[in-house]
């Protein structure tokens, strides 16, 4: 605190500016009431005026303008004299101007003389507090100079993070007054501050460095608002308030007279800062102290991160050290098992060496007690084997300090049987045998009772022949689980041994068996031999069979898709090397065949295939590739040359061809299809081109009529484009939900009173404008995008049902959206998002729907009336099969279609009779109707004389975003 208080001396003896000192000087020596005024200007000290009480505003105006004029005028009218003095460089200049009282002028010598005096004395003062100034420069330069000295030191010094803070405030403190200072770290991710350091005089809050405040619970908080603003403020902490729009809040500490706060920064990210305040009226905080504190907040950031990334290195250095002697003490763990490994392997080791190299059994199993006795106390030990035939146990080995001879036995419940018979080791103490008598699992056997008994089966797969057991008599020596380990280990290899020695034994024996019948054999392998060749030739057979299966379909005989594509390729190559190539691809497609399976059964639909596809080979040219792609689909690839019109007559053979009767499952059918046509060019890249454009002018076709050809022509080319764009353009509306709901009121026809709407899709397209449905849906239906089209528009319409009081929706639903198991449960858990009651929603269908999947329309149709969610049957009388499902899909509303309405305009018999017809039928069935497309009074008055109530049309309003009061 020294060093600033020396500083603010300083500068207060700076405050007597060289033009005052000036001014005292010569009221000393000029008579008693001359007038005074002086402005002078210095590129150190800046620019000032002064003036003596006796002075008039225009004598220091006078002396103002001669400073910025730099010219002497003509002498003064009212006696006053002026003096300008510049230094050599012109940048320091000072102009005077006196006025004697009336009664004491001055000689002109002599005022000339005392003005030059006070020229020299101004220069002199000027140079004086130049001088001044520059030492209180140099210092601060010092102090500041010490000070990041200091933080660089404290930055290395190994101290505790909050003695490192107080040590920084004290250096903070020598540049400025810093009583009450606090620093704060912020996280612009997560958008919190902690306290890493806070010291006050009249705020007793304790800083927890590890406790994280979030911006939006301290909204009023003045450092959060430094931390948003990103640059140094000053000033009072009322005023700071009113600039930064934020409220005072006790909770945040007592105001303060004069505020200090600078952002740290790193790089372009604000990631803490610093704030001195102070509570006293004579301490201000300048623009000096401002820029002062910014330069060294950044020192201090620095050293903040420096001495953050020391604690984390110190910790990583714990970590790694205490990872360093957990992995020492594995390592030495795992050195002392690797040593009790290599002793187990050598001993293993001898144990298979010596199964092969010992001359007899008995030196064998001699050799193996030797092992054994290495790695355990094996004074006890003994090999028993089962016989072949499995009724004796013969001890082929034994040596034991009690029962120095055990003979064989039938097998029996010994201890020794119960290990073979469970095929497991075991580790037993004379309590556990006992036990086991006790339960009668085994039978107490004639030898002496071993304290601790250890046996391992010997094992051949999974069945045990025989035991290998070492035996402890004294309490002092007991096995352990390790010596159980070990001694599996051992029974491992000494089975394989014995299993070798025996096979060996057998292999002696077989030999001389082997070599008769190898003769015996001889023969037999020639015989095999003819066998085998048969054998690959079947094989070979296989496999051209299975190549055929993999290339054409299983039904027809035809090549399948795959194999079509492979000869389009082949065709693209050689038409482009040989313009005598050229072909076409005709794309079938047989009409209404999904009736004939829905009808009288897919194997009757089979049955037709097969004889589509006789008809089609024998029409074709033996040259041509005729495939089925699947389904009621088939392809021809015909080869035209330059007879480029031979496409279009081989079509009309095939519709001739096709048309004749056939005899299918007892029945006349009378088949028909659809031909596309694409003709080859070298705009073609690939033969799925062709297909598609075929599969194009197929669908061209359909349209036209069915039963009939098309050729994929420019204008289908431009249609498809045109699909191709619009498709592009209907992906784009769907990420940016371009689509919006248009309601048309309907109406009950007796009062004119909206009871509900139905909500019409519309597109706002971005180039194109609103455009209806009959614009995109056939598209969106093909290429599947209707249904993520259609969860917009729900959402949409759910979010406006629960602002809507009274009155239902009606939204339409594509029949795709009932192959979603999941769409009931989906529709209502929209609905219980946007808090929509799903009584007032209704879901409009069409027969399409009914018919695609019946079972799962009805299963969802079920699960959404159960909920409110009422189903009505859109256009009811313009398809084919709806009348026999009625009955059974839990349908509330039929809407009459609008082409029977528009009949009752010009009072048509069958327009009157078709819609009594569907008003008879819902009344039978309990079902409410609603007709759609009422456009003129007389049909409102028809349709209520024939007891229809409810309408829906122009007449009562068009389709408009908002709804119908």
């Amino acid at each position: 605190m020294g060093r600033h208080l020396a500083l603010d001396q300083t500068q207060q003896a700076l405050c007597v500016s060289p033009g005052q000192r000036l001014l005292s000087a010569l009221e000393q020596v000029l008579p008693a009431g001359t007038a005074l005024a002086v402005a002078w200007q210095d590129p150190v000290l800046g620019r000032h005026a002064h003036a003596s009480q006796e002075a008039s505003a225009g004598l220091a105006q006078l002396a103002d303008d001669l400073l910025a004029s730099r010219q002497l005028p003509a002498a003064a009218a009212d006696g006053s004299m002026l003096h300008l003095w510049c230094d050599a460089r012109g940048e320091a200049c000072m102009a005077l101007a006196l006025l004697p009282p009336r009664d004491a002028l001055l000689p002109s010598a002599l005022g000339e003389r005392v003005l030059a005096m006070a020229a020299k004395l101004f220069e002199l003062a000027l140079e004086h507090d130049r001088a001044r100034a520059r030492i209180a420069s140099l210092e601060k330069s010092k102090q500041l100079q010490q000070a990041l000295y200091e933080i660089a030191d404290l930055a290395g010094a190994d101290l505790e993070m909050q003695e490192m803070l107080r040590r920084l405030h004290r250096v903070i403190a020598t540049l400025m007054y810093a009583e009450n200072c606090y620093i704060v770290v912020y996280d612009d991710r997560s958008r919190t501050m902690r306290f890493l350091y806070f010291a006050d005089q009249q705020d007793d809050y304790v800083a927890d460095p590890e406790r994280a405040f979030a911006e939006e619970d301290m909204p009023n908080s003045m450092t959060f608002a430094l931390l948003r603003h990103g640059q140094p403020l000053r000033g009072p902490s009322e005023v700071l308030r009113q600039q930064l729009r934020i409220e005072a809040e006790a909770l945040h500490g007592p105001d303060s007279l004069d505020w200090l706060g600078v952002p740290m920064r790193r790089e372009d990210r604000v990631v803490g800062a610093i704030v001195v305040q102070s509570y006293d009226t004579p301490v201000t905080y300048t623009d000096e102290d401002r820029a002062l504190l910014s330069y060294v907040a950044q020192h201090i950031l620095v050293a903040l991160e420096r001495r953050q990334a020391h604690d984390a290195l110190e910790q990583r250095i714990a970590q790694r050290t205490a990872e360093l002697q957990r992995a020492n003490a594995e390592l030495q763990s795992e050195v002392v098992e690797r040593v009790r490994a290599e002793t187990l392997q050598k001993a293993l080791y001898r144990i298979t060496e010596r199964s092969v190299t010992c001359p007899t059994q008995e030196d064998f199993y001699r050799e193996v007690h030797g092992v054994v006795g290495g790695l355990m106390n094996a004074r006890n030990f003994y090999i028993a084997l089962v016989s072949e035939d499995g009724t004796t146990l013969h001890f082929v080995y034994s040596v034991d300090e009690r029962d120095s001879m055990r003979v064989s036995r039938p097998l029996g419940r010994g201890v020794t049987e119960y290990v073979i018979r469970d095929a497991r080791p075991m580790l037993a103490s004379w309590d556990e045998v006992k036990a086991l008598v006790a339960r009668g699992e085994i039978q107490q056997g004639g030898s002496a009772p071993a304290h601790s008994w250890l046996g391992a089966p010997l094992l051949n797969g999974e069945d045990a022949f025989g035991a290998v057991v070492v035996q402890s008599y004294s309490p002092e020596e007991s096995f352990t689980p390790d010596d159980l380990d070990l001694l599996v280990f051992v029974a491992h290899h000494l089975a394989n041994g014995v299993a070798r020695q025996r096979g060996q034994a057998r292999l002696r024996e077989a030999h001389s068996e082997l070599e008769a019948r190898v003769r015996a054999r001889t023969y037999e392998l020639a015989e095999a031999n003819n066998a085998l060749l048969q054998q690959i030739s079947e094989r070979m057979r296989a496999e051209q069979r299975l190549l055929h299966q993999a290339t054409h379909d299983a039904l027809t005989g035809l090549p399948n898709r795959a194999h079509l594509a492979d000869k389009l390729t082949a065709a693209v190559e050689a038409a482009r090397l040989r313009p005598e190539a050229a072909f076409a691809v005709l794309f079938l497609d047989l009409d209404r065949f999904k009736v004939v399976n829905d009808s009288i059964g897919h194997a009757a639909g089979d049955e037709m295939l097969m004889e589509v596809a006789r008809r089609i080979i024998a029409t074709a040219d033996p040259n041509d590739v005729v495939a089925r792609l699947g389904g009621d689909e088939f392809a021809i690839i015909a080869w035209c040359g330059a007879a480029t019109e031979r496409a279009s007559v081989l079509a009309e053979q095939l519709l001739v061809q096709l048309g004749r009767p056939m005899q299918v499952a007892g029945r006349e059918l009378f088949p028909a299809a659809s031909i596309g046509i694409a003709h080859w060019h070298r705009r073609y890249s690939s033969g799925d081109e062709l297909l598609r454009d075929a599969d194009a002018a197929m669908y061209r076709a359909k349209a036209q009529g069915r039963d009939r050809s098309a050729v994929f022509d420019q204008v289908m080319r431009e249609t498809a484009l045109h699909s191709l764009e619009l498709e592009a353009d209907l992906r784009r509306a769907i990420i940016h939900d371009e689509f919006v709901p248009h309601y048309q009121p309907i109406v009950d026809m007796t009062d004119g009173r909206v009871i509900g709407h139905e909500a019409l899709l519309r597109w706002q397209h971005e180039r194109r404008g609103l455009l209806a449905p009959d614009a995109f849906i056939a598209l969106g239906e093909d290429s599947g995008l209707i249904e993520q089209v259609d969860w917009l528009m729900y959402a949409q319409v759910v979010r406006r049902l629960a602002q809507q009081p009274k009155g239902y929706l009606s939204v339409n639903v594509s029949p795709r959206h009932f192959s979603s198991a999941d769409f009931a449960e989906r529709l209502l858990d929209l609905c219980r998002t946007h808090g929509a009651d799903p009584a007032q929603l209704r879901l409009e269908i069409t027969e399409v729907a009914l018919l695609d999947d019946a079972p799962r329309t009805l299963r969802s149709l079920r699960t959404l009336r159960e909920h409110g969610v009422l189903a009505q049957l859109d256009d009811f009388g313009t398809g084919f099969s709806a009348l026999s499902y009625l009955h059974r899909f839990p349908l509330s509303v039929l809407k009459i279609d609008r082409s029977f309405v528009s009949g009752l305009d010009s009072d048509q018999p069958e327009s009157f009779a078709l819609v009594r017809a569907i008003l008879a039928l819902a009344n039978t069935l309990g079902i409410e109707t609603i007709a759609e497309g009422v456009e003129t009074e007389h049909q409102r008055r028809a349709l209520l004389g024939l007891g229809c109530r409810r309408g829906q049309g122009y007449l009562f309003g068009r389709p408009a975003p908002q709804l119908v009061n």
